[in-house]
């Protein structure tokens, strides 16, 4: 395994600590291009998974579950919060079980109110979820997935996200994360809007 690996930055991963580098799983991965073809792969296969049958996705142990489904395969880590207590991104480790609670619960309860369309239900769960960046890397991914879920369940189609893959430095991407920061600024439109490009 290269620092290559790890120290390229193609906008999509999360900068991991040794020790989470360490629990990569397939031991041919040595370039960045090899990692995002294995979690791909991954990932398409949670994703079949997860639209099989309907997901209670308002979920801790769901959401823990679907983030180990889509890189068990290649994080030892999959499904486990992170433990990191200084990352750049996220709320403090210890901070995500009480952060996603509180989502969880808002989300029911706009849910059960009708407070926002369900297309905007799931973009604000989808915003918050990135924002509290449980996971040590798959964030994005992971909330993307869930936001698709729980749309499905609000009889909604999943979302587009732009039409194309977020992996990698790309203007699509840079739109996406755009959009992601004006969620921050509480302005959920060009999230919203992208969500459905």
């Amino acid at each position: 395994m290269s620092d290559a690996l790890f120290d390229a930055d193609d906008g999509a991963h999360t900068p991991l600590s040794p020790e989470e580098r360490d629990g990569l799983i397939p031991t041919y991965i040595t370039t960045r291009n090899e990692l995002n073809d294995a979690e791909h792969a991954n990932i398409s296969d949670a994703d079949r998974w997860a639209f099989t049958r309907k997901r209670d996705v308002l979920n801790q142990t769901f959401l823990r579950a679907l983030h180990k489904r889509m890189f068990g395969k290649v994080w030892r880590w999959a499904g486990t919060f992170s433990q990191e207590s200084n990352r750049r991104i996220g709320v403090d480790n210890w901070r995500i079980q009480v952060e996603l609670g509180d989502l969880i619960d808002t989300v029911q309860y706009w849910i059960a109110h009708q407070t926002y369309a369900p297309d905007e239900i799931a973009v604000r769960f989808h915003h918050k979820l990135t924002w509290i960046h449980a996971f040590p890397n798959g964030n994005g991914r992971h909330a993307r997935l869930a936001a698709d879920l729980l749309a499905a369940s609000l009889q909604q189609r999943p979302f587009t996200w732009g039409s194309a893959g977020l992996v990698g430095i790309t203007s699509l991407r840079d739109r996406y994360v755009a959009a992601l920061r004006t969620a921050d600024a509480h302005d959920i439109g060009p999230l919203l809007a992208f969500a459905r490009s």
